[in-house]
């Protein structure tokens, strides 16, 4: 049977918690929740199915995707955090059967449609479960990557040390099924906040004495900012995880400052390969260490490329990115020292001055060590002259007048920065960061005030 193994292994903890929400749930209540919807889905024949899951962490959107993978099913997992692009997605999948487990009586529906995609023939063909995750789409139109959900979860086999985790990446996310199903295979807990705002955050953690906490750095910072972490108990914390996004120096500083005794560890993966094993060089250094089981890396003129025996089978929706090696090039641009590495940021957001390059984290990391400033995301936009001119976007921690900071700015970077690399434009906006908790490099909605 698919994930045999890990049914097995949450028979041997059926009295302990698996999930808690509103209530606490046992593996003996998930394991009846996964047999109830592997027979709802098995009573309509869906098997081999491409199946979305349209739904949040709880305890029934768990039981629902163990249930179908269990069924040979293809899983699209679609959260709220892209509603924006949830027909396009359905479509884009050829999602066969919607999965809504809140919705009732509604909550498994035919869409009429018949997926053909030659991944999907290759899954059915070898029996087994699959996953499709969709890409940001911040440097084009969303891919939409194929996995051998089966392989993917092979990784988790192996034991290792069980957390109650905190579940903060979302559930169509690699990184928030990472977390998921790395608990859930060594016995540990995953705990649901009431929302992702840090007090929901912090709150949870208090109450049901978290001890491991991924997330993002741009949700760090907002927590440190809000001064939540002040506010509630978070002793219980053993490990926070970061990813998806670079770590400002400064901002890692602040973190281990405020945790001193939580152990801080760097992650790194990608829709397309999965997560590497990672070790920080120590708790407050950017560098990182990847690879393990299997993995792979190279750096070719500062851009790292991956290879992963986790990796997709290729994309519904653009050709393979593999090169004749099974290597992909992530797109991200890093330092290299050894066999550490420092990731700088995604080579799509270079910004061009007239030739010179411009890294965002660069500036970024510059000015957040400003006074007033709390918060900064820098991208380019187009100009006649020199092709691109330096934008920064700031999150001030208290008004200021737009035309005196941006002479204070100046000032502050001159000796600092090369001069095509200080902002020639500054914006002052709260929304930084997306839904998913990610840096909006490009972000002009909802910018108040524009100083150029």
């Amino acid at each position: 049977m698919i994930l045999d193994w890990l049914l097995d292994r949450m028979a041997q903890r059926t009295d302990r918690p698996a999930v808690i929400e509103a209530s606490v749930c046992s593996y003996a209540t998930l394991i009846e929740g996964v047999s109830r919807w592997a027979k709802a889905f098995a009573d309509r024949g869906i098997a081999g199915r491409v199946v979305s899951l349209e739904a949040e962490y709880g305890i029934e959107a768990i039981a629902a995707m163990i249930g179908a993978a269990v069924g040979g099913n293809i899983l699209v997992p679609i959260s709220r955090a892209a509603d924006a692009h949830r027909e396009m997605f359905l479509a884009l999948a050829e999602v066969e059967f919607r999965v809504r487990p809140d919705a009732g009586s509604r909550a498994l529906v035919a869409t009429g449609r018949q997926a053909s995609h030659a991944h999907y023939q290759a899954l059915r063909r070898a029996s087994t479960a699959g996953l499709v995750l969709f890409s940001s789409g911040t440097s084009g139109s969303p891919k939409a990557a194929v996995h051998d959900l089966g392989l993917l979860l092979n990784k988790f086999v192996v034991r290792r040390h069980a957390y109650r985790t905190l579940v903060f990446m979302q559930l169509d996310h690699i990184g928030g099924l990472n977390t998921l199903f790395y608990t859930l295979a060594n016995g540990g807990t995953v705990v649901v906040a009431e929302g992702r705002t840090p007090t929901d955050i912090c709150r949870a953690i208090e109450t049901h004495r978290v001890e491991l906490l991924p997330t993002s750095p741009t949700f760090l910072n907002l927590l440190l900012l809000s001064e939540e972490h002040r506010r509630y108990d978070l002793s219980s914390l053993r490990l926070i995880t970061y990813g998806a996004e670079p770590m400002p120096a400064h901002t890692l500083k602040r973190v281990r400052a405020a945790f001193p005794d939580v152990r801080l560890l760097q992650t790194y993966g990608l829709s397309e390969l999965g997560i590497l094993r990672s070790q920080s060089r120590d708790a407050g250094s950017p560098w990182v260490r990847v690879g393990g089981e299997g993995f792979q890396t190279r750096v070719v003129d500062g851009r790292l490329f991956v290879k992963s025996p986790y990796a997709m089978l290729g994309y519904l929706n653009a050709p393979t990115p593999f090169d004749a090696d099974g290597f992909l090039d992530t797109g991200d641009l890093v330092e290299q020292d050894g066999e550490w590495l420092q990731i700088l940021g995604c080579a799509t957001e270079v910004i061009n001055v007239g030739g010179s390059k411009v890294l965002p984290t660069e500036v970024e990391n510059l000015l957040l060590t400003m006074e007033n400033v709390a918060d900064v995301t820098v991208h380019g936009e187009p100009n006649p002259i020199v092709g691109q001119i330096v934008v920064a976007t700031i999150r001030s921690a208290h008004p200021e007048d737009p035309a005196a900071f941006k002479r204070r700015m100046r000032l502050f970077c001159q000796g600092r920065l090369a001069d095509y690399k200080i902002p020639v434009k500054i914006r002052f906006s709260d929304a930084l960061h997306s839904a998913r908790y990610k840096k909006q490099h490009g972000i002009t909605a909802n910018a108040e005030k524009a100083t150029p």
